[in-house]
């Protein structure tokens, strides 16, 4: 009897608890997924570097101290967070339409968008407030700025109307190194602009690379990125011209850096522009374009410039120009 007893009472409350917590899951989930995680971990893996170049500049040199590293982390990744999802709010009409991002959750109708724009407001305040207290309020400022211009400046004036929308909306994803350095120094000093400038014309190659692949889904979503305005023979050819300029950018770091950061950009460089040039040749040719293959090395581009940087600093060895 005893047995025979537990069961029916035990039972119906497990389905409930299992169903509750899934819920909870997806809901958190959801939520997640307004930030765009993935994005938020390019951003970091530039914020890191810029504050090591920044400490080697300062008497004494050595590495930030890392609670420093750590609060500026966090910061930045609420920042990009709220930025993201209230990019999702604006643009959840053209989400719902292209493949690429009709998983997103507002696409999806997991969150509703008033709940999503108190979430993505509150993120932001959260992040500069949080920046405010444990690094300076210079970090505080430029981080509320970036967000405001990814939303205002880019999402909801330049994307729907104007091909050359990334290319001054990029601006934003380009202020974490400018954060991360005032987080350092309480200023924001010229490296840091030149960082800035790196990454402000790595966008293009990279995000046009991208447009390339989903050209359809952005022409019948109307937004005019370049590859839906122009011909994949212009695109590619403007590819090759800002990975130039990018490059050469880069080259503005050697009064700051050693022979390490020097190696590494002058032979990335090198392999990028090289896939530039390959996939503007191929298109020129008429052969049917890979624009992921350089979307991709554009990551990995980015990432060991900067891991170079870092480790550039870290090691400390004598710059190359005095």
């Amino acid at each position: 009897m005893p047995v025979s007893h537990k069961g029916p009472t035990q039972e119906p409350h497990v389905p409930g608890h299992r169903g509750a917590l899934q819920r909870v899951r997806a809901t958190v989930g959801a939520y997640l997924g307004l930030t765009k995680t993935r994005i938020i971990e390019q951003l970091l893996v530039v914020t890191v570097p810029a504050m090591f170049l920044a400490q080697r500049g300062r008497v004494g040199g050595g590495m930030p101290d890392v609670w420093l590293i750590l609060a500026t982390l966090v910061g930045g990744a609420l920042a990009a967070a709220s930025a993201h999802a209230l990019n999702c709010v604006v643009d959840a009409d053209i989400d719902a339409v292209m493949k690429r991002t009709s998983r997103r959750p507002l696409a999806k109708g997991q969150v509703p968008p008033r709940n999503a724009l108190i979430f993505g407001l509150a993120l932001g305040v959260i992040s500069s407030v949080w920046l405010g207290l444990t690094t300076n309020w210079l970090a505080a400022a430029l981080s509320v700025a970036a967000i405001a211009f990814y939303v205002l400046v880019y999402t909801m004036l330049l994307k729907r109307r104007t091909s050359q929308n990334i290319v001054w909306g990029g601006a934003a994803g380009c202020m974490p190194v400018v954060i991360g350095w005032a987080a350092v120094t309480g200023d924001v000093g010229w490296p840091a602009w030149v960082m800035f400038g790196i990454i402000f014309f790595w966008t293009p190659p990279h995000f046009w690379a991208l447009a390339m692949r989903y050209r359809e889904d952005y022409a019948s979503a109307g937004v005019p990125m370049l590859p839906v305005v122009a011909t994949a023979a212009q695109v590619s050819f403007r590819i090759v011209v800002y990975s130039w300029v990018m490059v050469a950018a880069t080259l503005a770091l050697l009064p700051v850096t050693s022979w390490i950061y020097a190696a590494i950009a002058v032979l990335g460089g090198a392999w990028f522009l090289y896939s530039a040039h390959r996939l503007h040749a191929g298109v020129a040719r008429g052969v049917e374009p890979q624009p992921m293959k350089l979307f991709h090395l554009s990551n990995m581009y980015l990432c060991g410039l900067f891991a170079a940087i870092a480790v550039d600093a870290a090691i400390g060895l004598p710059v190359l120009f005095h």
